[in-house]
C-alpha cells in the first residue's frame, strides 16, 4: 500500500503568542500558541529522543524548548508570554532556551495548581 505524504501548510502567525510549559516529574511538554489559543508548534522530551529518567532533566527541557521555539520563530512569532505549570526540573532552563532561540519573553506566570487543603496526601515513605 502506498502511503500518501502530506505536506505541512506554512502559515504565517501573529508575532504575539503564549508558551505553555508543563513540567511534570516524568516529562516536559512545551506548546506555543497564538493569541487565540491555536497551537503553532509543540515539543516534548520524548519527541526529542530522551527516554526514561533522562526526560526530566534541565538539558532535556532546554532542547525541547529550543525545538518548539525555533519552529514558532520560523513561522513569524517574536514576542511571547510564558505560562509554567508543574513541579518538574528544568523550568528555568526552558525559559532561558526560549530567549536563546530569539523569542522575547514579556511575562512569566506560574499556574501550578495548588490544593486548598483538598485530598489527604499519601502516607510517608519508610525506606
Amino acid at each position: 500500500m502506498a502511503t500518501v505524504s502530506r505536506k505541512k501548510k506554512k502559515v504565517k502567525v501573529t508575532p504575539e503568542g503564549t508558551v505553555h510549559i508543563k513540567a511534570s516529574f516524568n516529562n516536559i511538554m512545551v506548546t506555543i500558541t497564538d493569541v487565540l489559543g491555536n497551537t503553532v508548534s509543540w515539543s516534548s522530551a520524548g519527541k526529542n529522543g530522551f527516554k526514561g529518567s533522562k526526560k526530566n532533566t534541565p538539558y532535556a527541557s532546554q532542547i525541547t524548548s529550543e525545538a518548539a521555539a525555533k519552529e514558532a520563530f520560523d513561522l513569524g512569532m517574536r514576542h511571547v508570554n510564558v505560562l509554567i505549570k508543574g513541579p518538574g526540573a528544568g523550568r528555568d532552563a526552558a525559559i532561558r532556551a526560549l530567549q536563546g532561540a530569539g523569542l522575547e519573553v514579556r511575562s512569566i506566570k506560574d499556574i501550578t495548581p495548588l490544593p486548598h487543603n483538598g485530598c489527604r496526601p499519601p502516607k510517608r515513605r519508610r525506606v
